[in-house]
Parts: C-alpha cells; sequence; structure tokens
C-alpha cells in the first residue's frame, strides 16, 4: 500500500526539499491549496459561497516547536476572523484547526493549545460561526476530547472530528452524540499501528457506516466527511431512516476534489461545506490528501511527468 510510504515521506525533510523545488509542485498544490494568505482565500471563500457552497477553513502548518509559533498560529486565525467579519456569513463559512498548531506537543500543551484556541473559538462566536476541533493521530486525542469538552461549555456549537479507522472511534461517537456534538467522520489519514487501527480499507469503511449510522441516530449534527460515492449514497439512506431533515446534517469535502459532487448535492438542498486549506507550510497537509486517495497521488505523477 502506497499511503504509509507517503506519510512517511510526509516527515522527511528530504522529501519535503525535493518536492518543494521540483517546478510543476506549485501548480498541482494550487489544485489543493488556493492561497497562501487571507488575501487570497477571501477572494475563493465569496466564489464557493456564490454557488451554494459553504467552507471550513485550515491555516496549514503543523510544526510548531516554540510557544510564539503557537501564539503566531493563533493570530493567523484571528486575522482570518477579523475578514470573515465583513462578508456576515455566519456559519456559512466556519474554522477548522488543529491543536497541534497552538501548542499541544510542548511542554505544559494541553493547558497552552487551550489558552491559544480560545480566543479564536469566542471570536469566531462574536460573529455569528463556529470552530471545528481537527483529529490527529491518536496519542493527541484525548487531549483534543477534552479541550473539546471545555470549550462546548460556553460554546456548545464547537465541533470535533472522529475517525473511522481508530477502534475507539465507536464508543467515541455515541457519547459525543448522547451529548448533542457537531461531529465530522472522516475515515482517518494518519499512519496508526494495527493496535489502534483498523489497516484494511473494507474494514474503515464498514467501520465508517457503523459510526455513521450512531451519529445519526443520536442528538447531535452529524458532518459527512468523504469523497465515496457508495459512503455518501449510504449516508443519505440513513439520515432519511432517522428522520433527519437536510439542514440536520451536511456533507464535507476538500476543495479541489470531485468539484461537481460539491455542486449537485448543494443542488439537491443539502449542505455542502467544502474543507478549503491555505498558508505556506503547506507540505504535511498536501502529502496527506496525496496518501488518502491513489487518484490524488497519479494526479501529481502525471502531472510531474508531464510539466518536469
Amino acid at each position: 500500500m502506497l499511503g504509509p510510504v507517503i506519510l512517511a515521506a510526509s516527515r522527511s525533510d528530504r522529501m519535503r526539499r525535493l518536492i518543494s523545488a521540483a517546478p510543476v509542485t506549485k501548480q498541482v498544490v494550487d489544485r489543493f491549496i488556493p492561497g497562501e494568505g487571507v488575501d487570497d482565500i477571501v477572494p475563493v471563500v465569496g466564489e464557493l459561497t456564490a454557488k451554494g457552497l459553504e467552507l471550513t477553513m485550515d491555516v496549514v502548518g503543523e510544526d510548531i516547536t516554540t510557544p510564539e509559533q503557537a501564539a503566531a498560529a493563533r493570530d493567523a486565525y484571528l486575522e482570518l476572523v477579523d475578514r470573515l467579519k465583513g462578508l456576515e456569513l455566519g456559519t456559512r463559512a466556519e474554522m477548522s484547526v488543529k491543536l497541534s498548531m497552538f501548542g499541544q506537543a510542548l511542554p505544559g500543551g494541553h493547558e497552552l493549545a487551550l489558552a491559544n484556541v480560545r480566543p479564536v473559538v469566542e471570536a469566531a462566536a462574536e460573529i455569528g460561526t463556529t470552530v471545528t476541533l481537527d483529529a490527529e493521530d491518536h496519542t493527541t486525542l484525548d487531549s483534543m476530547f477534552a479541550i473539546h469538552e471545555v470549550l462546548r461549555k460556553d460554546f456548545p456549537q464547537t465541533g470535533c472530528v472522529i475517525q473511522a479507522y481508530l477502534f475507539r472511534t465507536e464508543a467515541d461517537a455515541r457519547r459525543l452524540a448522547d451529548g448533542g456534538s457537531r461531529v465530522r467522520l472522516v475515515k482517518g489519514a494518519y499512519k496508526e499501528p494495527a493496535e489502534v487501527a483498523y489497516q484494511q480499507k473494507h474494514e474503515i469503511d464498514k467501520a465508517y457506516v457503523r459510526i455513521l449510522r450512531i451519529l445519526m441516530e443520536g442528538e447531535g449534527y452529524p458532518m459527512i466527511g468523504s469523497h465515496d460515492p457508495r459512503l455518501i449514497s449510504i449516508a443519505q439512506e440513513l439520515a432519511h431512516r432517522a428522520g433527519r431533515k437536510l439542514d440536520e446534517y451536511e456533507f464535507q469535502m476538500l476543495y479541489g476534489i470531485r468539484g461537481d459532487e460539491h455542486l449537485r448535492l448543494a443542488a439537491e438542498g443539502h449542505r455542502m461545506r467544502v474543507y478549503t486549506a491555505y498558508g505556506t507550510d503547506w507540505y504535511g497537509y498536501f502529502m496527506r490528501r496525496l496518501a488518502e486517495k491513489p487518484a490524488n497521488l497519479r494526479f501529481f505523477a502525471r502531472s510531474m511527468i508531464s510539466k518536469g
């Protein structure tokens, strides 16, 4: 399987330098990451919302080694909130954050990440929108869920992400659904050991459906993070069986992948949110997109051959 190899490459400084230096790389990266700064992303927000789509925005960058870098990540999100304020989009434009960016892996990281993310959640609430806490590797999840629980006491719309390939996730889904949380369900994009995660695609797909059923039948708000046509169809059926209206769940897909499907779902009346990343530290995000889907890797390889 190529996925684990690509994920290993995402942590290689040598591969980072090689891929970043390739002349074609920027052209390909632009398919998934539409800009480096907030001035680049604001026109994209306008373009997508004009088509009836919604967004969740991620300022990419995870290699935080100092408290000063974590504070800078916080400030980048606060700048984004400030620019969104004038657009008056409410929850049509929310934000996704990785707590590693806010210092979670540093000494005292749990408290530092909470202290840095809270102002972002507060600022988002002031302009009528919210924040979703992204899931990272399994060693970070207890901290993420604890921060999520604290934030929801004052900001109940704060969401979180769960990953179908982890054995623990069915229990997490039940707890979150019973608590009425907004929950994005994804398959998972980190290299995890067999002791904690399913390794085979068919096992992950079956787990995804089991967990999605828990979310649809629960009290929360399910967010279906998938590009898989079969899983999208199953999600629609599970929502129908659970008696959910179209505004009681949503689909989420990555910017640059299956754009026609984004528009089709929106045209059918579904809430369709596009996960839109921007920033200069794009390498890790880009490599995980390649690892998640072989078609992404083929697209990149063809471009390297044809443009190089």
